[in-house]
């Protein structure tokens, strides 16, 4: 898979600072466990080098990228190690040309509109947004996705980001990936709790995928009509009708189905931040989708079915 597209794909970049090399499959492991399976290591300190070393050659599943690059040496040095992507904290004309030359992807950051110029000027659209928190979050990458939008230019915000504002970024389409040291921090590396890696990681995972059950669809039979079930639930609960033409909802949530929609009794539809995201962590859990339920409107992808049934009921995922 494409390096960019595994780390769009993944959403989540764990940013670590490796104090000693001992540190390094530990926590690569507790970070892949979680299901992301990318990391920066940053040069920052001596044993960055040999932790990108190490990781590349023991887990060659996990995407391994090098941050803090600030000359084409630190580049050098990094892909020699066996990082695959650059991450660099400012633009420098000379460690892109040196990666773009290298066929090695790089993310420079970049918070002004003529640093991002430059950048697509050089062929890049996606970006490093750093230090995110500081350069006015969320809000300031919204504001410059209006003048840029139409350049397909995406942002991997990192900095200031934790658990407790990474929702705010999640279910944005022109956030390729948010990065940030949560996710392996120093206190858990300085203690050797790597359980705790894990579950930062873990409930990271869950606040991107943001998944949300919208509403529960119900086949209708030959003794139940679609009337029939609608009328039941609004009777006893005032929820109201809504008729369309495959299917009646009462409420917003219980939808009742025509002429026997997917799944043994009905589906249970799920929303989600982002469809493609979903869909490939839901892969690496073992469970597949239906590509012919794919629908796409206005050309992005707005729903799809997975192949698996859960007690008689399909499930619809949805694009929020």
């Amino acid at each position: 898979m494409d390096t960019l597209k595994k780390i769009g794909l993944t959403g989540l970049v764990p940013v670590v600072a490796f104090d000693s090399i001992d540190q390094a499959l530990p926590a690569a492991k507790a970070i892949q466990k979680s299901g992301i399976e990318v990391i920066e290591v940053t040069l920052r300190t001596e044993a960055g080098l040999d932790a990108i070393k190490k990781i590349r050659e023991s887990m060659p599943d996990m995407l391994v990228g090098a941050g803090t690059v600030l000359t084409v040496k630190n580049a050098q040095d990094a892909i020699e190690a066996g990082a695959s992507f650059i991450v660099t904290p400012g633009f420098s004309q000379e460690v892109v040309k040196y990666c773009k030359d290298s066929n090695i992807p790089v993310t420079p950051g970049c918070v002004t509109p003529t640093e991002i110029t430059m950048a697509i000027d050089m062929g890049l659209i996606t970006l490093k947004f750093f230090p995110a928190s500081t350069y006015g979050g969320i809000k300031a990458c919204n504001a410059l996705m209006g003048p840029f939008k139409h350049t397909g230019l995406s942002f991997i915000p990192t900095g200031g980001i934790s658990q407790s504002n990474l929702s705010e970024y999640a279910d944005k389409p022109f956030i390729h990936a948010i990065g940030g040291g949560w996710l392996c921090d120093s206190k858990s590396l300085k203690n050797e709790d790597y359980d705790n890696i894990f579950e930062v990681c873990k409930e990271s995972v869950d606040t991107l995928l943001g998944f949300e059950v919208d509403h529960l669809g119900i086949n209708s039979t030959e003794d139940e009509s679609t009337d029939t079930i609608v009328s039941i639930f609004d009777r006893a609960f005032n929820l109201g009708i809504k008729r369309g033409n495959s299917s009646d909802f009462a409420g917003k949530n219980i939808e009742v189905v025509k002429d026997n929609g997917r799944g043994k009794n009905g589906h249970v539809a799920i929303r989600t931040n982002n469809l493609d995201r979903a869909v490939y962590y839901l892969g690496k859990r073992g469970y597949t989708i239906d590509e012919e339920s794919l629908k796409i409107k206005n050309g992005k992808k707005i729903a799809v079915y997975l192949n698996d049934l859960v007690g008689g009921f399909a499930i619809h995922l949805l694009q929020k």
